[in-house]
């Protein structure tokens, strides 16, 4: 049987009125982990690391301030950008919009690890 290989992403969105926003995975295989999030505003996804992958990130909606860092640094970010955090690099982002942020994310490879920054 072929694996799916066409996803709607709107399917996916979950939000949440939690503190900690919502990541739901559309599909992981050994090769990738392929994730929207979607952060309603004043939610963060904190500053983190994947020492053994990439992350890249696709911004389908709203706006944010990257963390390409650990300090206070920041970067606006917003609807059409792609972000990358190689191997080992700090990232993250808060939404500090009055509207919703969703991003893409794929995760290669799905082994990458994940440490908070």
């Amino acid at each position: 049987m072929p694996l799916k290989r066409i996803f709607q992403s709107s399917d996916f969105v979950q939000p949440t009125m939690d503190e900690e926003p919502k990541r739901s995975v559309i599909t992981e295989s050994a090769d990738a982990v392929v994730v929207i999030w979607h952060l309603l505003p004043g939610q963060r996804i904190r500053p983190h690391i994947h020492p053994n992958g990439q992350d890249t990130w696709i911004v389908m909606s709203g706006s944010g301030d990257y963390s390409p860092c650990a300090g206070e640094m920041t970067t606006p970010i917003s609807c059409g950008q792609v972000v990358v955090a190689h191997a080992g690099q700090v990232h993250g982002v808060l939404n500090n919009t009055s509207e919703p942020l969703q991003i893409l994310s794929v995760v290669s490879p799905a082994n990458a690890g994940y440490f908070l920054a």
